[in-house]
């Protein structure tokens, strides 16, 4: 798939030199009912493809395990720059397949929404990991049961911030690895709500595999060093930490 081939299947190919993508996080407000399989239709048979022709990709949809939004959908959007995620509405508008495919969810009465409301955000990629990696290197692999966590880090400034990310940069996102996580993105938040903020996922194959691999990273005594530096504490640059645990759709891309 075309929109597919713009992620990183390995750490190995996300080289430092590599330009920064770009990240689109949309949550879905739903209400339950018959209408969620009518959104469910729309981003699986007619919104993804119609992105991919856009040039963008690939996408991920999740349905909120736990978390503070619940029934909900968080759908990630890949952009390989900032004008693919300026041009997205304008390019879905003059695609007359999408607008054929769309009808019923663009039409969709003020009684019957697909949805309640989008909130969104725009996230550019760390330079430490410039590009999405797919879950477990991508292919069948990758489709395995699997969980995604997503985590907001807020700062009190945007001094703060940038220290947060730096030390993302340069020592904990190794450390994470070394820990046996597996990293699917790291985005400062450039647009959206509760600026400043970074914004990660990570994925496991089940719960058991998310307790010991933040066991490990815990233990790290590398980890340690960091994290209790003076200037590096989490009183110091961060001051609010959100998290959601996903699992992916059927027709998730991610």
């Amino acid at each position: 798939m075309a929109g597919a081939a713009a992620a990183s299947s390995s750490p190995a190919q996300a080289g430092a030199a590599r330009p920064s993508q770009y990240f689109e996080l949309r949550h879905y407000q739903l209400r339950r009912g018959p209408q969620t399989q009518l959104l469910d239709d729309y981003l699986g048979r007619v919104a993804i493809p119609a992105m991919h022709r856009a040039g963008t990709g690939p996408v991920g949809v999740f349905n909120v395990m736990i978390g503070p939004r619940s029934p909900a959908l968080t759908m990630l959007i890949v952009h390989p720059t900032l004008e693919s995620f300026a041009r997205l509405p304008d390019a879905l508008a003059a695609d007359a397949e999408y607008q054929r495919g769309a009808t019923a969810h663009l039409s969709a009465p003020p009684t019957s929404p697909a949805y309640g409301r989008i909130d969104s955000s725009l996230l550019r990629a760390f330079s430490g990991m410039p590009a999405l990696e797919l879950p477990f290197g991508g292919g069948e692999a990758g489709r395995r049961s699997r969980i995604f966590e997503l985590r907001m880090y807020e700062s009190h400034s945007e001094t703060a911030g940038r220290r947060k990310i730096e030390m993302f940069n340069t020592a904990e996102i190794a450390l994470f690895r070394r820990a046996g996580m597996h990293p699917v993105f790291f985005g400062e938040t450039i647009a959206g709500a509760s600026m400043p903020n970074l914004t990660y996922m990570l994925v496991y194959e089940d719960m058991a595999a998310h307790d010991r691999q933040w066991a490990a990273f815990s233990a790290d005594p590398d980890w340690r060093t960091l994290s209790t530096t003076p200037g590096n504490t989490d009183p110091d640059i961060v001051t609010n930490i959100t998290n959601m645990y996903l699992r992916p759709t059927a027709y998730s891309e991610i």
